[in-house]
């Protein structure tokens, strides 16, 4: 297959569909190989072909994909192809066909995009001859087929589009190219992340071969090994189930190997039955006395518009999974009209219901700290005005300090109280140790760093005594701007990592005027950071502030909070100061969301528990 072509069946050996030439005879029509060729664009780009023989293997409503019955044995080219027709395709699945057109590169997501190519005949004309031929028999991924290479690329290449080796055997973005259009097939397919958006990222023979994975039956994303051994499903031509990590696909999974938005998928031509694994949430252990809990929760955009079960599941998480911690750094909560943009930036709705919702889950009073932003200056979805802050409960010793007091009188004259949205907060001597000018105060909000994206929040807080300061956090996400992993410029750019390692330094910058006015003040940094810890920012912020990020200290296959297209990162973190970080704490992500379907996308809540007592 692949032009793997000892993977093929015998037909492998036949003679060719057209007969040698005579002399003077018309050229003859060129094979999918042909047009496909030893490359990502294809020789023949441009040119009109004709009488391209093959057998249509799948269809779609704009067009079909055929595949040469009688292949070559080369590794590098692929014997299948997508045929646009513009309009529902005449030809059915088993027809022998040939096919007149132009051959041409798609670049899904259009000439800007960052993506590769899919090559395609442009048809002009489709003759079909015998009806009901049989399909040529798929490539089959995994250790009874061929393996994708151990890398998206052995060396770094410049862009894959304009030439340098082409080698499918070493480098999987070429692997996978010359597999494209052709019939593929994954044997006892396991999933490595849950289902999300009508795709499904799984390993071939039950994960065999597969390297670093996690404990729960995910694979992890490590520097230098993105895991090109992942195949990634996808529903265009057939339902997908709703899959969890760790469940399995009965029998094969087969489908034709297309390109879209920066990943090979495999479109499946009929749709798989599902054999549930045991995977089952996580719930950590209660703090105990003495205990300091504090923990990171993401509720991406959670708004009063959003269904119960929404803020139940949420509560659920607070409650069963992190056992109800002391202080929540929240991400992603949204104003009280969600989307709607409305002006609206007030959250004093989505709060209540979220307090109602872990008190219907057995949990305690929480109360709730932020600083609502200025409306549409923090990015996200226009109009949701999601913030960070923090849910925290008074009953075990904690407390909030407000800076200004709500029972302060306003000033009559200017100047008048600050506006917490656009005010920087600063580190000041209080009690001691360090204090805060605003609790809650945002951090640098003017700086260009956080142009269009949330500003972290400190908070004063205080336990059994002992002043703390605690930064929520969620920097810059990955976006298209950044250059996807298969993609033409090898090894890809990704330009919103210098926007997060920017917010590194605002932050480690804080924290360092922290210890400025106390050494050994007790500062915490949690949140959505939007990248790995063993990525640039996350280290900067560790290094820069002398901050510890727990993440380090858990077995790899336990260091994620996030699955990513199947990869397993840890995104989301709580970093400690060197005096907190000194006394007994134990570290927990709690694998409540991101590996199963009915939580896809969301993030894994994280908590910390730190023996803390007195001051």
């Amino acid at each position: 297959m692949h032009g793997l072509g000892a993977l093929l069946a015998a037909a492998a050996l036949a003679a060719p569909l057209l007969a040698a030439p005579a002399a003077h005879a018309a050229a003859p029509s060129p094979r999918i190989r042909d047009i496909q060729g030893a490359a990502h664009i294809s020789p023949l780009n441009g040119r009109a072909v004709s009488g391209v023989p093959g057998v249509v293997t799948a269809l779609t409503v704009n067009g079909f994909w055929m595949q040469d019955p009688q292949p070559d044995r080369s590794h590098a080219t692929s014997e299948g192809v997508f045929v646009f027709t513009r309009t529902a395709p005449k030809a059915r699945v088993g027809d022998s066909v040939r096919v007149d057109g132009k051959v041409s590169e798609f670049r899904p997501g259009g000439r800007t995009s960052g993506g590769l190519t899919r090559t395609e005949i442009d048809a002009t004309a489709t003759s079909v001859g015998a009806r009901g031929a049989p399909l040529p028999a798929p490539a089959v991924l995994g250790p009874r087929g061929v393996r994708p290479p151990g890398a998206v690329i052995d060396r770094g290449r410049g862009n894959v589009e304009r030439g340098g080796a082409f080698d499918p055997r070493h480098d999987a973005i070429d692997f996978y190219e010359a597999l494209e259009g052709m019939r593929v097939r994954v044997e006892d397919a396991v999933a490595a992340g849950p289902t999300l958006d009508g795709e499904l990222p799984v390993l071939p023979a039950g994960g065999a071969g597969a390297r670093a994975r996690t404990a729960r039956g995910g694979i992890l994303l490590r520097d230098g090994d993105a895991n090109p051994e992942r195949v990634i499903l996808d529903d265009a031509l057939a339902p997908i189930p709703a899959v969890n990590v760790g469940d399995r696909l009965a029998g094969p999974s087969d489908g034709v190997l297309d390109y879209s938005y920066g990943d090979f998928r495999l479109l499946l031509t009929a749709s798989p039955r599902r054999v549930p694994g045991t995977l089952a949430r996580e719930a950590t252990r209660p703090q105990r006395r003495g205990e300091l809990a504090v923990a990171t929760a993401g509720l991406d955009g959670l708004n009063p518009d959003a269904p119960p079960a929404r803020f139940d599941a949420v509560a659920r998480d607070i409650v069963t999974g992190l056992r109800s911690p002391d202080l929540v750094a929240v991400t992603g909560l949204g104003d009280n009209s969600g989307p709607d943009d409305d002006g609206t930036v007030a959250d004093d709705q989505t709060v209540a219901q979220l307090i109602t919702a872990i008190s219907a889950a057995g949990g305690p009073a929480y109360d709730w700290r932020s600083v609502d932003p200025r409306d549409n200056e923090d990015g996200g979805r226009k109009g949701a005005n999601d913030r960070v802050g923090f849910l925290f409960r008074t009953d075990r010793g904690l407390a909030f300090v407000d800076r200004p007091s709500p029972s302060e009188p306003l000033p009559d004259e200017p100047p008048k109280r600050p506006d917490p949205a656009v005010t920087a907060v600063r580190a000041v001597p209080r009690g001691g140790t360090a204090g805060l000018t605003l609790s809650p105060g945002r951090i640098a909000p003017r700086d260009a760093a956080w142009s269009g994206t949330r500003k972290p929040v400190a908070g004063e807080l205080t336990w059994q005594g002992r002043r703390l300061i605690v930064i929520a956090n969620q920097w810059f996400p990955r976006t298209g701007d950044d250059q996807p992993l298969f993609g033409p410029a090898q090894p890809p750019s990704q330009p919103t990592a210098w926007r997060r390692d920017a917010q590194a330094r605002v932050v480690a910058r804080f924290v360092n005027s922290v210890r400025r006015v106390d050494a050994n003040a007790s500062v915490i940094v949690a949140g959505d950071l939007n990248d790995r810890g063993a990525s640039i920012p996350v280290q900067t912020l560790a290094r820069e502030a002398g901050l510890a990020d727990l993440s380090a200290e858990l077995p790899a296959g336990d260091r994620y909070t996030a699955v990513t297209a199947g990869n397993a990162e840890d995104l989301d973190h709580i970093m400690l100061s060197a005096s907190l970080h000194r006394r007994r704490h134990e570290y927990d992500v709690v694998h409540r969301g991101a590996e199963f379907a009915d939580r896809a996308g969301e993030r894994d809540p994280t908590v910390v528990r730190i023996a803390v007592q007195g001051k």
